[in-house]
Order: structure tokens, then C-alpha cells, then sequence
């Protein structure tokens, strides 16, 4: 009969997660997972098969997190779907001009996924998922008069999608808060305000 696991996996993951962030895929050994997680070797090995299956779980488990936090944002009452997005672009602006590592999906995306196709396919599926909810918000504000019914909410939504991934590259980079909170109040510009929004 095998041993129970004595661990909380999502904690295990997390912890592994905020590791390889800050440090990269290649730049994070096993000792480092070790010394993150709280876990031996050969349980490292048992339940996740060993450095990139762990990787792996932590990848997905930031996308998702990245899902969850814009859906969230774009989903929630009391405003209008423009005001929605408006308020999300300047929040992305602002979070990322905190210090931090960065997010384990993008920092994967640009260290691995020109190479990895596992990485490439989940931070694919991740970038899908985003457009999605931007596009769905999108439509929202299309259909209560907000914006141009012959605007393209897809290529909107990979728009926004675009420019907060690149903000966040940025912000890895240096660039402080003024300048990604111009980024975010420019790129809204690209909003097609419908030419009857502002009156009544």
C-alpha cells in the first residue's frame, strides 16, 4: 500500500511556483525546490516526477491565476463593461509597478516557449482564455451602446491581451509606474467609443 502524502499539493505548487519565478526554469534547481517546498527528493520525484513535471503544475496553476484575476475584474457588477476595462488596464499598471518577481506564465512564456512546446501550448491556452474574457467584456459594451457595433471585439480583445503581457515584460525590465500607467491610458484610446455613448 503506498504512504499517504503528508503535504497540501496547491501549497506545494505555489511555493514551487514563486521559485521558479524568481529564479527561471533554468536557474532553479532541486535543492531549490527542496528548500521551497519542504519536500525530499525522492517525494518531489513520487508525486510530481521531478523538476519540469512540478514546473509544469506551477505553469498552470499561474495561468490560471491570471484567468481567474481578469475574469473577476471584467465580470463584476456595479459598473459598465467600459469602466470595467478601464479600471483593469490601470490596475495592471499599478500591480506591476510593485516590486515582484512577475508571473510565473509570462516569465515561462518568454524563457521557454519558443523551445518548449509543453510551455507553448499552456501559455497558448492561457492567452486564449484571457481573450476570451476581454472579447466577452467587449461585447458587453458593444450591446449596451458603449462601443462601436462594428467594432472587432476579437481583435480588441487580443489587443488588450497584447499590452498587459507587455507591460508586464516591461515592468520586469524597469519601466516604473508613470510610464506603464501611460502604456494602459493610451492603449485605451484604441476603444472605439460609440459616437452616441456620451450623450442622453
Amino acid at each position: 500500500m503506498p504512504r499517504p502524502r503528508k503535504f497540501i499539493e496547491d501549497e506545494v505548487v505555489a511555493s514551487a511556483g514563486e521559485t521558479f519565478a524568481n529564479h527561471g526554469y533554468g536557474g532553479t534547481t532541486i535543492d531549490d525546490l527542496m528548500k521551497a517546498t519542504g519536500l525530499g527528493k525522492q517525494s518531489l520525484y513520487n508525486a510530481f516526477g521531478g523538476k519540469r513535471g512540478l514546473f509544469l503544475k506551477a505553469l498552470s496553476a499561474s495561468a490560471a491565476e491570471a484567468v481567474a484575476a481578469v475574469d473577476e475584474a471584467l465580470a463584476g457588477p456595479g459598473s459598465t463593461p467600459l469602466e470595467r476595462i478601464k479600471a483593469q488596464m490601470l490596475k495592471v499598471a499599478l500591480a506591476l509597478s510593485e516590486d515582484g518577481p512577475g508571473s510565473l506564465f509570462t516569465k515561462a512564456t518568454v524563457e521557454l516557449g519558443h523551445r518548449d512546446s509543453d510551455v507553448a501550448a499552456s501559455a497558448l491556452d492561457g492567452f486564449t482564455r484571457l481573450e476570451g474574457i476581454y472579447c466577452h467584456c467587449i461585447i458587453e459594451a458593444q450591446r449596451s451602446g458603449e462601443l462601436a457595433a462594428d467594432a472587432d471585439p476579437h481583435a480588441l480583445a487580443a489587443f488588450f491581451v497584447a499590452v498587459t503581457r507587455g507591460m508586464e515584460v516591461l515592468a520586469m525590465a524597469g519601466v516604473g509606474r508613470a510610464q506603464l500607467v501611460a502604456i494602459a491610458t493610451t492603449s485605451l484610446a484604441a476603444l472605439p467609443v460609440a459616437d452616441d455613448a456620451g450623450s442622453a
